[in-house]
């Protein structure tokens, strides 16, 4: 990630199913490395030397990395400089029509 340049949108293919159902695996995700964060954006963090794909949540002082699938955990967040960027849209491979916008 070191090698992306500053506020440059990437894309993502989405790994596992810890962001099941609203994000299956094999989706393509775009991020906004600058994007605004608000409780219920869904983030991309790097916590504990891992990147990790999760909804921002707020719970009461602290910030938290929420999983959609409750067979996976919430992390806590020790600040919110862990988050690298927002999730500003996801569609599937081959399906132009399938696409989803999070602004």
């Amino acid at each position: 990630m070191s090698d992306c340049a500053g506020a440059e949108v990437f894309a993502l293919q989405v790994l596992g199913q810890s962001m099941a159902p609203e994000f299956e695996e094999g989706e393509i995700i775009v991020i906004e490395p600058e994007g605004a964060l608000r409780d219920g954006s869904f983030v991309l963090a790097q916590l504990d030397g891992e990147w990790i794909f999760r909804q921002l949540r707020r719970e009461g002082e602290r910030w938290a990395l929420h999983a959609l699938n409750p067979a996976f955990a919430s992390r806590p967040l020790p600040d919110l400089a862990a988050v690298r960027g927002v999730v500003i849209q996801k569609s599937r491979p081959g399906r132009r029509r399938a696409s989803k916008s999070y602004l």
